[in-house]
């Protein structure tokens, strides 16, 4: 494999070489393949559709009033049960798949000589608070020095965060990257200026408040070694280590414990487009700089690179190698951290569709369908919510005529499947993942599961309107809100 040792040090790099490096971290994807860059968030042809929809709506709502709105419960409640019985059969994959299992033993059984150069990316923006805990987490990776490069990149003009990280972060290992101050001010775009002086033949990404167990870089090496050329991405598992503060981060735990241990297992074993989490995924340089690296304007940069893996032919695996991660316990800064994901979510399912008879013929006919109800089904379902708990109110309250003429009985069976079995079916999943896991201290948690999905519907609807009015605002994410676990070590003891 090529070593990338010709590139520039960020210490040596001139100032022409660092200025094509911000122009490529911003410009290089719109320019090599404009149509999967998300800084147009709707080309032409998509708002020709759109308003051509919209047309025809108001034409049908004002000629037909009440068929029209029948016809747009159906559909909603179409949407609503090829969701869950997609995800159910996604949740029974992850059950036989389960993550790639990489032992202690056989992480380490492959000598340092032999081992690639490593590249982790960490990118930073006013957390003073959290970077001083890079040193200790970096230091607790199981990797020769020598052959692991850490890449702290910072804004030039976030100054709070760069005296905290100059005055803790005297480390061989690691190295201070400031990033020209430039718009879009994204994680992907800082992401895409550090790649820019890797040296690594993987390159990963890890928050500066990120633990990952010790041993995993080398799990990550041992995993690429054994399966076939195709497979461009190792995700690790994300794990929270304050799910008992509140009872949001405990939610928040439970379903990352259910997406990341069967869900993107499920995803994998059926050969689906895996939408990648934000830290932890372990790429092959090779192939990240062939498909373009990231999208600077693209705010779920991690799910939009996953969708992008896969429509270039490759896939991605799901090792067992837990990072640590802080839940959000501040029921504010969720909502806009999830909002994000939401408008994220959107925004890559709209690139990705630009080129629908490709995107079809790559990845397959079900594949296809699951990039729909998973990439826009997701949030569009989870605003779509907020409309039916309205419905559902004014029946209760008063019983109207209208709500009955809008369900009629070909339509209310259906729609009453997809309230009773939907809600029921969740609860399972969540609850038998538990299970698995031997995490019966969140079974609170799991059982009051409704109250986390109107916090869902609140996100989705603020990402829907950001999508309309900013959509390539970076909305900020505060860490440092919960204390870091006493015992580092036990807390990554290894795979779970």
């Amino acid at each position: 494999m090529t070593t990338f040792a010709d590139r520039p040090s960020p210490e040596d790099a001139t100032e022409e070489e660092q200025q094509y490096a911000l122009h490529r971290a911003i410009d290089g994807l719109r320019e090599d393949d404009p149509l999967r860059s998300a800084s147009i968030s709707v080309v032409p042809w998509q708002k020709a559709v759109v308003w051509a929809l919209l047309a025809l709506l108001a034409v049908c709502a004002v000629w037909q009033p009440m068929p029209t709105a029948v016809a747009l419960i159906g559909l909603c409640t179409l949407g609503y049960l090829l969701t869950m019985a997609d995800r159910l059969l996604i949740f029974r994959q992850g059950l036989a798949s389960r993550a790639i299992v990489i032992t202690d033993e056989e992480a380490r059984a492959t000598p340092d000589a032999d081992l690639p150069p490593y590249t982790i990316l960490v990118p930073a923006y006013n957390e003073p608070e959290v970077v001083g805990d890079l040193i200790g987490a970096m230091a607790a990776l199981e990797y020769p020095s020598d052959k692991l490069q850490v890449l702290l990149l910072l804004e030039a003009d976030d100054d709070v965060t760069i005296a905290a990280a100059r005055a803790c972060a005297e480390s061989d290992a690691i190295t201070i990257v400031l990033v020209p101050p430039a718009d879009p001010r994204t994680k992907p775009k800082a992401c895409n200026y550090g790649l820019y002086f890797a040296t690594g033949e993987i390159v990963t990404i890890f928050d500066a408040e990120d633990l990952p167990e010790p041993l995993q870089l080398r799990r990550v090496v041992t995993a690429f070694g054994r399966l076939p050329d195709d497979i461009a991405c190792v995700q690790a598992k994300l794990v929270y280590h304050n799910g008992h503060q509140n009872l949001l981060t405990a939610w928040f735990t439970a379903e990352y414990a259910l997406w990341f241990g069967y869900l993107l297992p499920g995803m994998m074993g059926s050969t689906s487009p895996i939408p990648l989490g934000g830290t932890s995924n372990h790429l092959r340089r090779d192939v990240l700089e062939q498909i373009g690296a990231w999208d600077p304007f693209n705010v779920t940069e991690d799910a939009d690179l996953g969708l992008r893996i896969a429509s270039n032919g490759y896939h991605t695996a799901v090792i067992d190698s837990r990072t640590l991660e802080e839940a959000n316990s501040d029921p504010i800064n969720w909502i806009r951290q999830r909002s994000r994901w939401y408008k994220g979510y959107l925004q890559t399912w709209l690139v990705q569709i630009r080129r629908p008879v490709r995107l079809y013929r790559t990845i397959g006919f079900r594949s296809f369908v699951r990039f729909n109800l998973v990439l826009a089904g997701t949030p569009i379902i989870a605003v779509l919510n907020l409309a039916f708990w309205l419905i559902t109110l004014v029946w209760f309250l008063g019983q109207p005529a209208v709500v009955e003429d809008i369900f009629p009985m070909y339509i209310y069976f259906p729609a009453l499947i997809a309230l009773i079995l939907g809600n029921a079916a969740t609860l399972y999943m969540n609850l038998i993942a538990l299970r698995e896991d031997d995490r019966s201290d969140l079974l609170v948690a799991a059982l009051t599961v409704p109250a986390f999905w109107v916090m869902m519907s609140v996100a989705a609807a603020k990402g829907c309107y950001q999508l309309i009015r900013n959509p390539s605002y970076w909305e900020k994410t505060f860490h440092g809100l919960s204390e870091r676990p006493d015992d580092v070590e036990a807390q990554q003891a290894g795979p779970s």
